[in-house]
């Protein structure tokens, strides 16, 4: 935090608590590695049968649940 002054790069807007959580809450920080030989990838659509397997697993009685906390935009088909 320090290293960084991110008091001053941000304006005093972001600070950290006693505990040493991030003010506001909603702040991101990361430490980001790049390697000339990364490769990277895309996680694909969830189908039905990883839902049924998921809520399957949670123990609920249908996907209907399970279909809504993931929403749609994750799902690879209409629910």
């Amino acid at each position: 935090w320090e290293l960084m002054d991110i008091e001053k790069l941000s304006g005093g807007g972001m600070t950290l608590t006693d505990s040493f959580m991030m003010n506001p809450a909603a702040s991101v920080s990361s430490l980001v590695f790049a390697h000339p030989k990364s490769q990277y990838f895309a996680v694909g659509y969830i189908d039905k049968d990883q839902v049924q397997s998921y809520s399957q697993r949670r123990g609920e009685d249908s996907v209907a649940e399970s279909e809504k906390w993931l929403g749609s935009t994750t799902l690879g088909y209409e629910p």
